[in-house]
């Protein structure tokens, strides 16, 4: 997401360059010395890049100095060929089925909306508003009077860019989400190389993402679950390049020896600032336009908050800081919060620039003119927090009974996808072929062997957060719980397998995880990474010919009836 930090660790010109050794520890070696090699803080801070070797690209047939030019790129080519494989899957017939597919009812509506009068405005019953907004000629049926809405605008003011864009049909209101699911593999790739310093893990953690059939669908779709899931995983990925130069500027404020070597230092650990910070401030302003698009963006700000403070916790350490706490708390706590916390509710209050600057916004105008307590806060933000509190209202008392809710505890073994779209062609219609009858349905449904294998990952990363102190494994947890936990808060209330869509690419990076896992150690036996690499290459072709099996039921597909009930391999899928 960003160019690499220099290395900053040096050789010693006197060291045995095949071990790091100072010659007067080999010397000791006559004597029974048996220390391990030295080791330098600075690469623990910052750990290096992968230098990519130019054989590959000789081997398949490129001049050594086009290989050597291409060489310094690797880092974004192998994330660009992913990305643009999830772009011709997601970009392909994006404008079918021509319909109003699931909650596109209300916010390919309400994006319209916003884009020609900045706020949602009242439309007629969707039985009368949907077949005229696909009809020819179109007929728009909006009037201006404000209406309730249950979500904020942001997420609608993103769909409706892809509506003034290409108009005001299937393919205009799901441009966006579409381009933003691409974009989301583009930016999980170049995460998953910052975090496991490999472009190749980085890359299938973006595979990965591409194949899943959660967000391939929501993708496809205009709904606000996938524009969450945008906002909060950029926020991720600049936070962990916040995290990179805050250690980098400690690591260059270590003292060095003689031989080249760093050593830990409690004045630099502890009274080194870290300036400005402007990752962290980027990562405020999109935590803030995720919950301006779904209010389950507010535990994600809380709880990366947390894991940066745990973060530059961990930093100084391991720059000498013998009370990292004391020195976190003088030097970087004021400055982690304030640029989150009021960054992200600045930006959710800018979002509603729209409905502050109307006339007829729902509860515009409430405030005017009522005295009591808060009469000093201007009229405009207590109409504000009067509506925020009745869309409180509604969103925890949500119990209408729904065919297709569910209950978290089955949402990470893909218990109760949600059929977005059903229609049962006869024999001859819309190209069916079977005698029988045919199906179409889009199910969210997430590639089931994925998910499956994301529950072995996520056991396998507390066990290398809890016991092995992997901060990796921590990061990654902490942003599946921020996305998966809160929902247990609301088990009584109606909710949907779909909202998962906002940590899918964590799961992912837990799957690469894994994954890097089975291929062995660098130094392992020849025997051992071969096993693992037969093992890891057998598990991701069975996610990706697992993706293509249900590729019909991602898409709408005319299939014949058996073949639809043949990939109903649960009965709660039904």
């Amino acid at each position: 997401m960003t160019s690499d930090l220099p290395t900053l660790t040096g050789t010693d010109e006197h060291a045995d360059p095949s071990t790091g050794r100072a010659a007067w520890a080999l010397r000791l070696r006559r004597f029974g010395y048996t220390g391990g090699p030295r080791t330098d803080p600075r690469e623990r801070l910052v750990p290096p890049f992968p230098r990519p070797a130019i054989g590959l690209r000789e081997f398949v047939g490129l001049r050594p100095a086009l290989a050597r030019r291409l060489t310094p790129s690797s880092g974004w080519l192998g994330p660009l060929l992913v990305a643009l494989f999830a772009g011709v899957l997601r970009f392909w017939r994006l404008g079918q089925p021509r319909a109003v597919v699931f909650d596109e009812t209300y916010y390919a509506k309400d994006a319209w909306s916003v884009l020609r009068l900045g706020y949602e405005g009242t439309w007629p019953d969707r039985k009368i508003a949907d077949p005229d907004i696909l009809a020819h000629p179109q007929v728009i049926p909006l009037s201006d009077p404000g209406s309730f809405v249950a979500h904020p605008p942001m997420g609608k003011w993103v769909i409706a860019l892809g509506e003034g864009l290409f108009g005001f049909g299937p393919f205009g209101w799901r441009f966006m989400t579409a381009l933003l699911g691409t974009l989301s593999v583009l930016m999980l790739c170049r995460i998953g190389r910052r975090l496991f310093r490999s472009t190749a893990l980085g890359c299938l953690a973006g595979a990965l993402l591409a194949v899943d059939g959660l967000h391939f669908v929501m993708s496809r779709t205009a709904l606000l679950d996938l524009v969450v899931m945008f906002f909060v995983l950029a926020a991720f990925g600049c936070l962990l390049i916040d995290r990179d130069r805050a250690r980098y500027r400690l690591a260059v404020a270590l003292p060095v020896d003689g031989d080249g070597f760093a050593r830990p230092d409690h004045d630099a650990g502890s009274r080194t600032g870290m300036g400005l910070r402007p990752w962290r401030l980027a990562a405020g302003v999109l935590l803030g336009l995720a919950a301006a698009s779904k209010w389950n963006g507010l535990y994600f700000l809380v709880f990366f908050t947390l894991l940066t403070v745990l973060w530059d916790v961990g930093s100084r350490r391991v720059a000498g800081a013998r009370h990292p706490y004391q020195a976190v708390l003088r030097k970087d706590l004021g400055w982690s919060v304030l640029s989150l916390v009021p960054v992200a509710v600045l930006t959710y209050l800018l979002s509603w620039t729209g409905w502050f600057l109307s006339d007829k916004g729902y509860a515009r105008h409430w405030a005017d003119g009522r005295g009591g307590t808060w009469s000093w806060i201007p009229a405009p933000l207590r109409s504000l927090w009067h509506y925020e509190y009745l869309v409180y209202q509604f969103n925890v008392g949500l119990h209408t009974p729904h065919k297709y809710q569910s209950n978290p505890w089955s949402w990470l073994v893909v218990g109760r996808p949600v059929s977005f779209y059903y229609e049962s062609p006869k024999f001859g219609q819309e190209g069916c072929r079977a005698t029988a009858g045919c199906s179409q349905e889009i199910l969210a449904l997430g590639t089931p062997l994925l998910w499956w294998t994301a529950c072995a990952a996520l056991v396998y990363l507390l066990f290398r957060w809890a016991l092995r102190r992997d901060w990796r494994a921590g990061a990654v947890l902490c942003a599946v719980a921020a996305g998966y936990l809160p929902w247990f808060h609301y088990q009584d209330r109606t909710i949907f397998s779909f909202y998962a869509v906002a940590f899918v690419p964590y799961l992912c990076l837990a799957v690469a995880m894994l994954i890097g896992a089975l291929l062995g150690p660098p130094r392992a036996t020849e025997g051992r990474r071969v096993a693992g690499t037969v093992g890891a290459g057998v598990l991701v072709l069975l996610i990706v010919w697992n993706f293509i099996y249900f590729f019909p039921l991602y898409t709408g597909q005319t299939i014949p009836y058996s073949g639809w009930q043949s990939r109903m391999w649960l009965d709660t899928w039904i």
